[in-house]
Formats: C-alpha cells, structure tokens, sequence
C-alpha cells in the first residue's frame, strides 16, 4: 500500500485586486496509507485543492507533499507516474477522438510497438467492458460511458494511487452504480472526493474538509454524519419561511 504524507500543509494564491493573498488550505497534516479514502465537504471548502496536491498539479505555499518518498514539487514527474488523476468532466481529459485513441496515447511511452500498443490498448477497454464502443466519438458515449473511459485511459500507465475529483456528479443512478462497482474492483489505493454520501460510505477512511482544514478525519459513518451536522448547522428549523411573507391585498 502506498503512502501519502502532507506535512503542514498551506495553499494560498494571489486574488486580483487584493493586497493578501487567499488562503485555500491551511496547516494540512495527513498519512494516507488506507486503500479507500474519500473527502467529503461544501463547494469552496478545498477538497479539489487537497487532492489536486497528491499529484503536483498544485503546489504546496508552505510544507510538503510526498508520495513513497517522492516530494510532489521536486519529483512531479515520478509522482505522476504513481498518481493518476480522474477529473469531474471527462470530456476535460479525453483529448482524442475515440476511447481507442486516447488509452493508446496513454501507452505511447511505455509501449513503443504501434501493434503491441493498440493490443494493450484493446486488452485495457475489454477489461473495463468498454471494447465495443472504443472506435465511437466520445461525443456519442453517455456520460457513465464517458468517465468510465477517462479512467481507462489513466489506469493504462499503472499507477499505484487513483485521484477521482467528484467523478459521479455528472453521472445519472445507473451509471453511477456501474462507476461505483468499477472503483470497488480497483486494486490501486483510491482517494476520491464527493458529494454522493453513499460513495462515501464505502471508503474506509473519510476527511470532512471545511474552510480550507480538515476538520474530521475517520471512519465513513461517524464522517457523514458530522458532515451532516456541519451543513444543517445555521439553517432555519423544517418548516420555516425562508422567505418574506406578503398577505393578499383584499
């Protein structure tokens, strides 16, 4: 099992028209080394920044991340190797034509043989049960088809850890019930993040994150039911006009 350490972690970035930078993630101190990890919190609360992180698409302002041993900012490149990343929108990551085209890009550097490069390929979307539709337009694929064929495409170079980034928002129940199954036969360590609290649940480990910190951090029951609270904390009791009330005029 791999393993993932951010140490005092901080993200900021600069905001035009602000004197003081914005502080996205502040003092992040984890050990990952569970196989299914889920992060779970609001728009805005810095899940994407957190995982985006583990593989160096985001560097830390202050601290460090590293991936068995490999630091994410002088080692980006033998981290990528290790961590593949699944975005939310699959079409923001399918760069080919065909499902077939973008798992052989995927291979071209570690199969150089353009025979043997378009049988792995084959072999990759016939084990996802994707082979029937490799040669047609991304465009025409639904969306579970989509995501499925993002991942395809990631999974081909062998990582060891998955980064999934919300990947069943755009995906109907069906769907998302085969993209759950799909993950739940993964042999790599997974770290998703989510808004579907069931997916959640099946992770053996989740990290609420709030306000840029991570403020629980623990099993998927106990983490879903203080995300629970965290949301409903501040709203107006069942039954409340959220909204001014104007009599009829008579």
């Amino acid at each position: 099992m791999g393993s993932i350490l951010l140490d005092e972690v901080d993200v900021r970035v600069a905001v035009d028209g602000h004197p003081e930078p914005k502080t996205l993630l502040h003092g992040i101190s984890l050990s990952l080394t569970e196989q299914r990890i889920g992060v779970i919190g609001a728009n805005g609360s810095g899940k994407s920044t957190l995982l985006r992180l583990l593989n160096g698409l985001v560097a830390p302002s202050h601290g460090t991340v590293t991936v068995d041993g490999d630091d994410t900012v002088r080692s980006v490149r033998g981290v990528r190797r290790k961590v593949g990343f699944v975005f939310t929108d699959p079409l923001s990551q399918l760069v080919m034509p065909t499902g077939r085209e973008d798992v052989e890009l995927s291979l071209r550097r570690s199969v150089r043989n353009p025979r043997e490069r378009r049988d792995a390929a084959a072999a990759i979307l016939n084990r996802f049960g994707l082979l029937a539709l490799a040669d047609q337009s991304i465009y025409e694929l639904s969306g579970g088809e989509r995501q499925l064929m993002a991942l395809a495409a990631v999974l081909a170079v062998g990582p060891s850890v998955l980064v999934l980034d919300e990947p069943s928002t755009l995906l109907d129940l069906r769907n998302r019930e085969l993209l759950r199954r799909t993950i739940a036969g993964l042999s790599q360590q997974i770290v998703m993040s989510t808004h579907d609290l069931e997916l959640a649940r099946d992770m053996d480990r989740v990290l609420v994150v709030d306000s840029g910190q991570v403020v629980f951090d623990g099993g998927a029951d106990a983490a879903v039911e203080h995300y629970r609270a965290l949301s409903a904390a501040g709203l107006p009791p069942v039954g409340a006009a959220s909204w001014p009330h104007h009599p009829e005029s008579t």
